[in-house]
């Protein structure tokens, strides 16, 4: 006994020891040296930042609204580009006030005081409408709509049902809590109810089903496929608010999901329909027109259609059903049907009285047909019986123009490279359209967004901002001008009208930094880099620590995510935060990220270069310009390289690990979707097309599984997952754990309970722990022990003010 303890003895001590050699070895980061990388985190950085311009919204009279932050808070401020003035759209202490009373008349009696109440400058306002010489205040916070007299001392009522402040009966609370689209005149609201859809007289609150043969599986309007979870009707209005086009989404064939929340009770099954890639039966739609003043349904005259958008992967995309558009005079209805491997496209034109449907054209494309950069930009004009058509045959996105009755092209629109991103404005009785575009500037960053207008017949092209950054457009209804925010990545926003021929209108603010550059602040700095074939230009951002030391050599970390419906780096326009990159290059790195081949918003060939081999995760190219980095800068030590994403991400951070794991030391990989066959169908059936099966059981899908390769794992790899994520189920993580342990592998996991597929609150602690996992791994240092960031709410307030976190 005395020999076994005198052996325990001596192993604790040389464990000690061992403990005290590698804390003398390696530096020993502190809590203070991770205060100093949060400083550059989203929450800290973007509330230093004063007059962002984001979503300017046009008003029905020629004016339009902005939220500005400045110093004493938010102000809403409205602008007026005719008179040529801006200030505050309403007294905000007067409003503040009147919400404030109304929202605590309105809880129900010993009910929790719940969110906290406004301030003049703390408003959280998503919409906003004017009335009666602008006394009168229809708002929407916290999800609910409510309208406003600031004429007198300022009283709010409820604008979700008629009548009362308060929120009424329960009935009626649950009915009005339903996400609702209302229609054009403003009359009347639709809403889901029991699978069917309602309708709701705004004046009286009356209801009326519209529908009555819904059921589980088979509802109308409903957007509840795969990773869609949606109670928000998918409906167009007719522009004289006496129509409804929607479907009734089939989904009665259709595969479940399955996911178990974890407690310490008998837990719920979540289960709901999610076609995967392959399965025989996935979600279809039936397209209906439903007239609302005497309720009937006219089912069009064509077979069900395959779920899907000309542009992302679910039916409706941005919040809007953009493949479908009304005629002017509410009769008849163009729409978009698209073929389940997205090769296929045919515009229709169909009856609203009859549900009779014609064929106007069809495209097909060699691998997938996209109608926009981001954006649907296809538009039927019923005056002239024409078609806007965008399509990417030449290698480029173009505009080109079509007979709406026959089908035949009449011309080509736009031409040369570059691409059409987002048809803004058509001004048909002018023969003209306004466009953003990428890339038709030489020596310019291809990524930079221009504003452009062109003819009909292709001539008379002009660049409406000619200033050499990045254009953020929201044009007036009526055409007459434009709103320009205007950055790079390393200079601020200035906002500017513009008239539609370009012309500057009015200034309206620049972005100030100052109280941000006063932190020590540093933008990225933009780099360029060759692809995996010593040709191609690559783009992207290197992130440096504030305190950096040329003579010193740093450990280089790969942000990556694959596309292909985006790239790594994001939006070109000014931003304080860039995810956590600057973050986590505070901590002794360099953090880059580069858009690779097979990413949108380049030519044609550049974003279709993977197609069919979603495995490939632009891997070589982020390491032929990792490389090429090291060469450029003897600072990076590229023997020391690691890699992190989330989602795709995630999938190609792992696929970097097994496939090139002499490159790659370190690899962080959150809720990766590791094998497509187990993720929604649509997505990857989009890229990498149908999935076909061999006699001998292999499939073309087989080359992107993560699984099949996990033997190859070399380095330090954390994979990490919500044990609640409804868009990439756990079962792909779990699925490459499997093949670790099977092929013997080391390997740290990370399951965060009942957390979906963004972290939410469990956010702070994976960020830490990712920080922590490559100070240890890759830098070889020893991070300070469970540093605590700032609490979720925290951070939600910081960055959308009070009440965000709800």
């Amino acid at each position: 006994m005395s020999g076994k303890i005198l052996s325990m003895s001596a192993a604790a001590l040389l464990a000690s020891l061992t403990v005290t050699g590698i804390a003398q070895q390696a530096g020993l980061l502190t809590k203070a040296d991770y205060a100093q990388a949060e400083k550059f985190m989203n929450y800290n950085v973007n509330p230093l930042v004063y007059h962002t311009v984001e979503h300017p919204t046009w008003l029905g009279d020629g004016r339009f609204w902005y939220r500005d932050h400045g110093p004493d808070g938010a102000t809403y401020v409205l602008v007026d580009p005719a008179k040529k003035t801006k200030g505050p759209a309403f007294d905000h202490a007067k409003l503040a006030n009147a919400l404030n009373a109304a929202m605590a008349s309105s809880r129900p009696a010993g009910a929790p005081a719940g969110a906290a109440t406004f301030g003049a400058g703390s408003l959280n306002l998503s919409e906003l409408s004017l009335a009666d010489g602008d006394k009168v205040v229809t708002v929407t916070t916290g999800g609910a709509r409510w309208r406003c007299d600031l004429s007198g001392a300022g009283a709010c009522i409820s604008a979700d049902k008629p009548g009362s402040s308060a929120l009424g009966s329960r009935a009626n609370r649950r009915g009005s809590s339903r996400p609702t689209e209302l229609s054009p005149d403003g009359t009347k609201a639709v809403f889901i109810r029991d699978w069917n859809l309602w309708m709701r007289e705004v004046a009286t609150g009356k209801e009326t089903q519209l529908t009555t043969d819904g059921v589980k599986d088979f509802g109308y309007a409903t957007d509840n496929a795969g990773w869609q979870h949606s109670d928000r009707p998918v409906v167009l209005w007719s522009p004289d608010s006496k129509k409804i086009a929607t479907f009734q989404q089939d989904q009665r064939k259709v595969g479940e999901m399955y996911l178990v929340p974890v407690t310490n009770r008998h837990p719920k099954l979540e289960a709901w329909k999610y076609p995967l890639v392959g399965d025989k039966d996935v979600t279809m739609i039936e397209r209906v027109v439903i007239e609302v003043n005497a309720p009937k349904v006219i089912r069009l005259k064509l077979p069900p259609d395959q779920h899907r958008s000309t542009i992302c992967d679910d039916v409706s995309c941005d919040g809007g059903w953009e493949d479908v558009q009304w005629s002017d005079d509410s009769r008849q209805l163009a729409f978009v049907s698209t073929s389940r491997d997205h090769r296929q496209e045919w515009l229709r034109v169909a009856s609203a009285e009859t549900g009779d449907v014609r064929e106007v054209m069809t495209e097909t494309a060699p691998k997938f047909f996209e109608s926009g950069n981001d954006h649907v930009n296809w538009k039927y004009l019923w005056g002239t019986g024409e078609v806007l058509w965008f399509s990417e045959r030449d290698g480029w996105g173009q505009m080109y123009l079509y007979d709406g009755k026959t089908g035949k092209l009449k011309n080509q629109i736009t031409h040369g490279e570059g691409n059409v991103t987002q048809v803004l404005l058509v001004n048909a009785s002018e023969r003209t359209l306004y466009f953003l575009g990428v890339g038709k500037e030489k020596g310019r960053d291809p990524y930079f967004q221009h504003y452009y207008s062109i003819h009909f017949d292709g001539g008379g092209m002009k660049l409406l901002t000619p200033e050499n950054e990045d254009h953020t457009v929201t044009a007036s209804p009526d055409g007459k001008y434009f709103v320009d925010v205007a950055s790079t990545p390393t200079t601020p926003q200035t906002t500017v009208v513009r008239e539609s021929d370009g012309k500057l209108a009015l200034d309206v603010v620049k972005q100030d930094i100052t109280k941000l550059t006063a932190t020590s602040w540093v933008p990225p700095t933009p780099i360029t880099v060759k692809a995996r074939d010593g040709k191609t230009d690559l783009y992207g951002f290197l992130f440096k620590p504030t305190n950096f030391d040329a003579s010193k050599k740093y450990p280089i970390v790969n942000n990556v995510y694959p596309g292909p419906q985006t790239g790594s780096c994001g939006s070109r326009g000014f931003a304080a935060a860039h995810r956590d990159m600057q973050a986590l290059a505070e901590l002794g790195f360099v953090v880059v990220c580069i858009d690779g081949m097979g990413t949108p918003f380049r030519s044609k060939a550049f974003h279709e270069f993977y197609y069919g081999n979603l495995g490939d995760n632009t891997i070589p190219d982020q390491v032929a310009g990792m490389k090429e980095l090291a060469q450029r800068y003897p600072w990076i030590d590229i023997d020391r390289a690691g890699i992190y994403g989330h989602s795709g991400g995630g999938n190609a951070t792992a696929a970097a690990m097994f496939n090139f794991p002499d490159f790659f030391k370190v690899g962080i990989a959150e809720s990766g979707n590791h094998d497509q066959r187990d993720y929604e169908d649509d997505w990857a059936e989009k890229w990498a097309g149908l999935e076909v099966k061999n006699p001998d059981g292999t499939s073309n899908y087989d080359s992107q599984a993560n699984q099949n390769i996990a033997k190859n794992l070399k380095g330090h790899l954390l994979l990490a997952h919500g044990t609640m994520d409804d868009n990439v189920p756990l079962n792909n993580t779990l699925t490459l754990v499997d093949a670790l342990i099977k092929a013997n592998k080391d390997f740290d996991l990370l399951l965060l309970p009942n957390v979906h597929h963004g972290y939410g609150a469990d956010t702070p602690y994976m960020t830490r722990r990712r920080w922590d996992y490559f100070v240890r791994y890759l830098a070889g240092e020893v991070p300070p022990h469970e540093y605590e960031m700032k609490p979720w709410d925290e951070e939600q307030e910081a960055l959308n003010g009070p009440g965000s976190s709800d």
